[in-house]
Order: structure tokens, then C-alpha cells, then sequence
């Protein structure tokens, strides 16, 4: 009997030694919290995309609380989310353009040549090895396999006719599918855009339309009727510039191979 009471006082200040050891050591080992922190991660939506830059949206949080992140960063959470978060940081959340992903091409099934019937793996950036890019006769347009759409976290993009089309309204900028697509056809455009050019190839005139029937041809009519000077020709395919564009809708009236849309 004694040999049991000795066993449990011993276990017992074991025990009492080792709490007072932890609470030592959790004190003096502790890392410092931000608090502002912890309120800006309860802010976040918590996709945890990427969008915004960081890994995730605990290093968002981490990155407002520490000033090197803008408070309206999160492209998910969009304007209201901005609000709260610049309330807690006690700044003005400032105003950011919401964009969408655009993807700058128009070449579907049935405007578009194809070389070969291709059967294998559905997936871009695979068959990116395949001759030629793909069955597609257009090297630059879209090969519809439909990586971006894996990659979406918020069903925004489908491929429709053999080319992948954003849902502007499902769309949060999160950038995803701007990264997986192996020919970089896909970019962030302002949701205000009205017209956006729906082509990417390379091209001279005659080698686009022995192609596709809906490719720039480089004639530049579009940017002789720009008054804003907002449409230039780069590559031989028109490029527009957000931050001039009107939306008056002159270069898409202009355009003989209707690709801006």
C-alpha cells in the first residue's frame, strides 16, 4: 500500500513539474499575434486561390497587418470586403477596378481549320507536345481541352464550341486560369471593357485567314478610327489600352473580321 501512495505522489509531482516546465517554456517561446491579424483573416472569404498574390489567405492577412499588402488585395472578396478590412486597419480602402478574366480568341469548331483528329490525354499543357500544338491549324488559338476550366475554383469558365469563355459575373480575377493556360491567351481586362480584341495570332493577314476565318488580319482600320489613340497594332494583332478605350465602339464597327468584340 505504501509502494502505491509513493508511485502516485511521484507521478503526481512529475506531473506538477512538467506543467510548470510547459508554462515556462509557452511563455517564453510564444510568437507574438498580430490582433489586427486575426480580425483581417476573419474577413477573408477563405478560398485560399491565390489571387492575390499570396499563399493564401492567411498570408494576405498577414501581409495587410504588416502594411506590405494593399487592404483591397483580395480579388475574391471583392469591394466589401476591402471596406472592412480598411476599417480595421483604420485606413480608406481606395478604389480598385474590378476585372475579369478574357480570353483572346474566337477561333471555335467551326471557324477554325484542323490538321488532324487528335485522341489522348484531354489536357492543355499536354497537348501542348503534340505536333503541331494540337489539331487546331491555329498555333496561337485556343485548344479547348479545357485546363483553365480545371482550374477555376468558382465554375467562371467553359469551354463552349471548342474555346474556353469566361462568366463575367462568376469571374472573382483570381488569375488561375491566366496561369494554367500553356499559350497565354488569357488576360485580366477591366469588367467595364466593352470591347476587347478576340485574337492572338502572330500572324500576317493571308496566314490568319488560311487559318481561321475570325483572326485579326493586321489591316489596322481600327486604330485609324480610334480618336483616343486607345488601339495599336503589336505583333501584327490589335491590342487595346483600358486606360484610353471609351468604349465608343468605332474599332469593333471598323473591323472587317469582326474579332473585337
Amino acid at each position: 500500500m505504501t509502494g502505491l501512495l509513493l508511485a502516485a505522489v511521484v507521478i503526481g509531482a512529475i506531473g506538477i513539474i512538467i506543467g510548470v516546465l510547459l508554462g515556462i517554456a509557452s511563455e517564453k517561446f510564444k510568437v507574438e499575434v498580430d490582433e489586427k491579424e486575426i480580425l483581417v483573416r476573419a474577413e477573408l472569404p477563405g478560398n485560399n486561390c491565390g489571387g492575390c498574390g499570396f499563399p493564401g489567405c492567411d498570408g494576405l492577412a498577414a501581409a495587410i497587418a504588416a502594411g506590405t499588402a494593399p487592404v483591397n488585395g483580395c480579388p475574391v472578396g471583392g469591394a466589401p470586403v476591402a471596406d472592412k478590412i480598411a476599417a480595421i486597419m483604420g485606413v480608406e480602402s481606395g478604389s480598385s477596378e474590378k476585372k475579369v478574366a478574357f480570353v483572346k480568341c474566337k477561333g471555335t469548331c467551326d471557324k477554325t481549320n484542323v490538321k488532324y483528329n487528335y485522341y489522348g490525354i484531354t489536357d492543355c499543357s499536354m497537348v501542348t507536345v503534340a505536333p503541331g500544338s494540337g489539331e487546331k491549324a491555329c498555333a496561337y488559338g485556343c485548344m479547348g481541352y479545357g485546363s483553365c476550366v480545371k482550374a477555376c475554383q468558382f465554375d467562371a469558365i467553359h469551354v463552349v464550341d471548342g474555346v474556353a469563355v469566361v462568366d463575367k459575373e462568376k469571374c472573382v480575377a483570381c488569375g488561375k486560369c491566366v496561369a494554367t493556360c500553356p499559350k497565354g491567351l488569357i488576360e485580366l481586362v477591366p469588367y467595364k471593357a466593352e470591347h476587347l480584341v478576340q485574337c492572338s495570332s502572330h500572324d500576317k493577314g493571308p496566314a490568319v485567314k488560311k487559318v481561321c476565318t475570325a483572326g485579326c488580319i493586321g489591316c489596322t482600320l481600327c486604330t485609324k478610327q480610334c480618336e483616343f489613340d486607345a488601339i495599336h497594332m503589336e505583333n501584327n494583332v490589335a491590342v487595346i489600352d483600358y486606360s484610353k478605350c471609351t468604349n465608343c465602339g468605332k474599332c469593333a464597327a471598323k473591323c472587317p473580321a469582326k474579332v473585337i468584340q
